[in-house]
């Protein structure tokens, strides 16, 4: 247990309260112009640094370090390097340079890369990414690095961050400079991962295939109880939950990460972690973090953490509620409205550039938050529907609409009384809380931040970011385009208003307030035009839209080749994660399933045959339903083997995924039906697998 949390907060991080304490002040000064973009490091400068860490890592019983990084995979990649090398004597001394320090050399011929690489040309580099912190986790001093190709194409979904980042910042400074406020010289973003996951025992995780393999369960009968008496959400936390909860904030905390919030969320065996927001590549680097730190300290307690976005069926699966605001160098957030009219012009310009980029990119946004595993969450009724919305509040909306004047206000809608307040000025009154929650809308304004819901809690939240830092920086510099060239700011300010009304007129059928869960609202986004796409799989084709591909290389974030290559990656990666999912299924059918209903089938069927005529009614029905099971269960199995294998036949990748959604998917589900209907009336003598009970409420 932490003794004193203040002092040992950020212990493993040599962050700026570390460098400034430990480096010369040119050093330091050095180092700050180049995480400002305002220079580059030297050798000399890099050497300085890399001395001052090695001292301050093997101080703290560090011996090797690793270039932390990001491969196109979703998850990190490291290898460790010692510190330790012999001299020319032969006699061991600690080496670690400025060189080593900037760049590192792993081999790149193993991890995905669409075909940028072939498998013979293995040289890859990571670079230090400076505006990160460089980190210690079990005892390895951990630098965070972006990983490109020889040819210097991105590997990872990091660089393209940065990249994004770069492009709007570039893009929101220009804007806030035409409004009038010349004294911001950069923006940056500001994001905040709600991450949510299920804990069960050890021993049931390991007990199943399935978990094991795959993340989630194939099959598996709703338990007697669910989440039907909501009496999980915010509950008291277990005992054995709340001992994980502690070491985990202890080893976050260590690493400077708030983590601010924790409880019970609403599926039986799920529980939420929030941290404080932190600058946009910072905070996707600490999420990463934070999905390990939860993985290894539940094996430590002797739990499983799930972070699939579906373990389980018929109770909420889990994502990563993205919040995400635009901060200037000087802490002005842009999407909060602020006390003069000016700054609320500015406030109103903002929030229209991000319902115009929403409104272009619909189907980008919805593919950045997928992944195979979230296709079984989104539209559930539990998670955000696949149709891309915005929810802004009746309060905002009125605001919006007062400058449009062709559409009557949602307090009319409602026969409500009108809020009075001028579309300027009256924005310096809106209350904090403005508007109630909407938790079916995939993005919903909440104050002064838009959270993006759709993301699963799986994934990295690097190209999810990337896509919203990309399709704002083109809204925003279409702004500017128009604001640029007008002597007078008053003028400004009165075209920036004209700006919205255009946005406002052009893209308020993103805009809905009402229940996303609902039929109608499928068939009111159809009148609409909001595209509606059903799979994963399907939303990737949008990378090989002509203007999502000029979207990216116009503001230098991908090129033409590298979103072919991560077309390439995606497709891929989804018909070899439904490979694993079928194939494991069909093995826990053949090993598990079949030879459990074939054991009880033979036991009812000698009783029925040693009591013939006399038998009970029990037995006889016992030994249809089982013996039907049985052929049906096979009988499943065969087909998903011939759908299966018919589809991986496919050489096309694309192909093959929707061949895999549309036709495979439909069997794998018959399968479970199946054996779900023999789970429910199983003996537990036969059947040993753990049930959904088991795993739900054993903690």
């Amino acid at each position: 247990m932490i003794e004193k949390p203040f002092e040992d907060f950020g212990c493993l991080v040599f962050g700026e309260r570390e460098m400034a304490d430990r480096l010369p002040k040119p050093i330091y000064q050095s180092w700050k112009r180049t995480v400002a973009n305002e220079g580059t490091l030297d050798r000399q400068t890099a050497d300085a640094i890399a001395h001052a860490m090695k001292r301050w890592a093997m101080e703290k019983g560090v011996t090797h370090f690793t270039h932390w990084f990001q491969p196109m995979t979703g998850g990190t990649a490291e290898k460790h390097d010692s510190f330790i090398e012999p001299n020319a004597d032969g006699e061991p001394i600690a080496r670690f340079s400025g060189k080593m320090l900037i760049k590192g050399e792993p081999d790149a011929s193993s991890f995905p890369s669409g075909g940028l690489r072939a498998t013979f040309e293995a040289r890859g580099y990571t670079y230090w990414d400076v505006t990160s912190p460089v980190f210690i986790r079990d005892k390895v001093l951990c630098i965070p690095t972006v990983f490109v190709s020889y040819n210097g194409e991105a590997l990872d979904r990091k660089e393209p961050l940065l990249k994004s980042i770069s492009a709007l910042s570039s893009a929101a400074t220009k804007v806030v400079n035409l409004l009038g406020d010349k004294d911001v010289k950069s923006c940056d973003i500001s994001v905040g991962l709600e991450q949510e996951y299920f804990l069960i025992d050890r021993k049931y995780f390991n007990q199943r295939a399935d978990l094991k393999l795959t993340g989630r369960t194939l099959f598996g009968s709703s338990a007697p109880k669910a989440q039907e008496l909501d009496d999980h959400y915010f509950g008291s936390i277990p005992k054995r939950v709340s001992a994980f909860m502690q070491e985990v904030n202890e080893e976050l905390w260590k690493l400077g990460i708030y983590a601010k919030t924790e409880h019970n969320e609403v599926a039986p065996g799920q529980f939420e972690l929030a941290p404080v927001y932190n600058m946009g590549n910072v905070a996707v680097d600490q999420n990463q973090v934070i999905m390990d730190i939860l993985r290894k300290t539940a094996e430590k307690h002797g739990l499983a953490c799930l972070l699939h976005e579906k373990p389980f069926d018929g109770i909420n699966g889990s994502g990563k509620h993205d919040n995400y605001s635009i901060v200037t160098d000087d802490g002005q957030n842009l999407f909060a409205p602020g006390d003069k009219p000016a700054e609320n012009i500015r406030f109103l310009v903002f929030i229209c550039a991000f319902i115009k980029a929403v409104d272009t990119y619909p189907v980008l946004l919805r593919m950045s938050a997928s992944s195979s595993g979230n296709d079984h969450r989104l539209g559930a009724n539990e998670a955000p529907p696949a149709i891309i919305s915005i929810y802004l509040g009746s309060y905002i909306e009125d605001i919006l609409y007062s400058l449009y004047q062709g559409h009557e206000s949602q307090a009319e809608k409602k026969k409500e009384k009108k809020p009075d307040f001028n579309p300027v000025s009256g924005l310096s009154y809106i209350p904090h809380d403005n508007t109630d929650r909407n938790r079916t809308s995939p993005v919903a304004f909440t104050g002064n931040k838009f959270e993006f819901r759709m993301l699963g809690s799986s994934m990295s939240a690097s190209f999810p970011n990337t896509v919203l830092n990309a399709i704002m920086a083109q809204a925003l510099n279409e702004i500017a385009s128009e604001l640029e060239g007008i002597k007078y700011l008053q003028d400004v300010r009165e075209k920036a208003l004209d700006i919205c009304r255009n946005i406002i007129h052009d893209h308020k059928k993103v805009l809905f307030s009402g229940d996303g869960y609902s039929d109608e609202w499928v068939k009111e986004a159809a009148r609409r035009g909001l595209p509606n796409v059903k799979s994963f799989i399907e939303s990737v084709q949008i990378l090989n839209d002509p203007a999502v591909i000029d979207l990216f290389t116009s503001l230098d974030i991908y090129s033409r080749t590298e979103l072919i290559a991560n077309r390439n990656i995606l497709e891929e990666r989804y018909r070899k994660v439904m490979g694993i999912e079928v194939r494991t299924m069909q093995e826990m059918t053949r090993k598990s399933v079949l030879p459990a209903m074939s054991a009880e089938l033979k036991f009812y069927a000698d009783v029925l045959n040693a009591s013939g005529e006399a038998a009970p009614a029990y037995i006889k029905k016992r030994v249809s339903e089982l013996s039907s099971l049985i052929d049906q269960t096979y009988t499943a199995l065969q087909k998903l083997v011939r759908a299966y294998d018919k589809a991986t036949g496919l050489s096309d990748s694309y192909a093959a995924g929707k061949d895999i959604y549309y036709k495979v998917g439909p069997l794998m589900s018959q399968l479970r039906t199946c054996i779900d209907r023999y789970e429910v009336i199983a003996s537990r003598e036969f059947y040993k697998l753990p049930l959904y009970e088991d795993m739900l409420f054993s903690l």
